[in-house]
């Protein structure tokens, strides 16, 4: 399809959250968006986070919210000061999808999914005009300025009146987002883009993963630096991985990428004091095995046991016993890559945009969601930014053709 409104309109590139908020935002306020997805469906990444229930947003109140965001806090607070985790969670139940708030604070919709939320979303968008043309991937800008397009029809170009960009990041590839924008906004500052939220490598033994990857590591902590986070894990064939992780993970990539390698402590029983674990473990054995003594004394999981055991083997002493279990050594050697990162850092950088992310040096360019250089961790605060500042973008958008209309 290549015809296009006559009167000004506004592109949206990238049909996930980010571009999907941007064109209701320009639609609800009278303008007219159309938004291109070089996928075969709409917000395929979207769908894929319902698998593991659609976390939303999170009740955590302001300005701590903010904090989450790191450096980025003061670039993307007042777009999600004016698009609150309150107003996320109107917005969904708008859309007839009921939420609930978990004992962690993350908001999730009690259908656990994301698919009933995107139909009924999809559909407001169809009734308030805004179009969605799937199979076309953007291949840069022609010399008059234009949009060129790769559809199954072959090579196009649309001349929209402003433009919204929100291609994503480059995490999971293969649902859309592969980073591949970069090359066409080669005179923009973009940061790398690098994976967050991600797991990390670590060198078990062949008798370790054989039995225990895949295991979940339930009710542990792990600190790093001068920060220690509870939670869950998940060992892997290659490493480690999981929530409690995520949430240390962009200190862990900063210090690999500048010493090859670092040591995340790990605590089995975050619930006792050390002193507590040492003095339970100064009682004698009796002729138990280690595993029957862990198991009986301080209740550890076999899992957690292995663990132990593993490094026992590379040479650690048993005298070491407490402090293997409160803290733990762990080497990580490596970062998991993009093809399996949860999301990614990097992106377009906020000094190339103005408060209403417009580049600077493209006037009536906006850009928004994981395409920005922020990041995050899970909980909640990677959907969030991602609604709100496609709303800001959408805004802004539509303010600026205004402007520009009356001059």
């Amino acid at each position: 399809m290549t015809d296009f409104p006559t009167s000004p309109w506004i592109a949206v590139l990238g049909a996930g959250p980010a571009g999907l908020m941007a064109a209701e935002t320009i639609a609800a306020r009278g303008g007219r968006a159309l938004v291109f997805e070089r996928m075969p469906s709409p917000a395929r990444k979207f769908l894929m986070a319902g698998r593991g229930g659609l976390n939303l947003t999170h009740s955590e109140p302001m300005p701590g919210f903010c904090r989450h965001y790191g450096a980025a806090e003061p670039a993307l607070s007042a777009a999600i000061e004016a698009f609150p985790p309150s107003a996320l969670m109107d917005w969904a139940e708008g859309l007839g999808q009921p939420l609930f708030t978990g004992s962690s604070g993350r908001v999730f919709p009690k259908a656990m999914k994301a698919s009933p939320l995107l139909r009924a979303w999809l559909a407001r968008l169809a009734a308030a005009g805004v179009e969605i043309r799937t199979r076309h991937d953007w291949l840069g800008f022609s010399p008059d300025g234009g949009l060129r397009f790769a559809t199954p029809e072959g090579e196009i170009a649309a001349h929209p009146a402003a433009m919204v960009l929100a291609l994503g990041g480059a995490s999971w590839p293969r649902l859309g987002a592969d980073g591949g924008w970069v090359s066409c906004l080669s005179d923009v500052p973009v940061a790398p883009l690098r994976p967050a939220n991600m797991g990390f490598r670590i060198d078990w033994s062949a008798h370790l993963v054989e039995r225990f990857a895949g295991t979940p590591l339930k009710r542990i902590s792990l600190s790093f630096a001068d920060q220690t986070r509870r939670g869950e894990a998940m060992l892997t064939r290659d490493g480690i991985e999981g929530g409690a992780v995520y949430a240390l993970a962009a200190p862990l990539r900063e210090a690999i990428a500048a010493n090859g390698s670092c040591t995340l402590e790990l605590d089995l029983r975050p619930d006792l004091e050390a002193a507590e674990v040492a003095r339970r473990l100064a009682a004698p054995r009796r002729g138990q095995s280690l595993s029957a003594f862990l198991r009986k004394t301080i209740a550890l999981a076999p899992v957690g046991i292995a663990l132990v055991q593993e490094a026992l083997h590379a040479g650690a002493s048993q005298d070491t016993l407490p402090a293997l279990v409160k803290a733990m050594p762990l080497r990580l050697t490596g970062t998991q890559g993009l093809d399996r990162a949860i999301s990614s850092a990097g992106g377009i950088s906020f000094g190339a945009l103005d408060t209403r992310f417009m580049l600077r040096d493209r006037p009536g360019i906006f850009a928004a969601g994981e395409m920005l250089d922020w990041e995050a961790p899970t909980g909640g605060y990677l959907l969030q930014a991602c609604f709100a500042t496609g709303r800001a973008a959408g805004q802004g958008a539509l303010d600026w053709l205004g402007e520009t209309r009356k001059d």
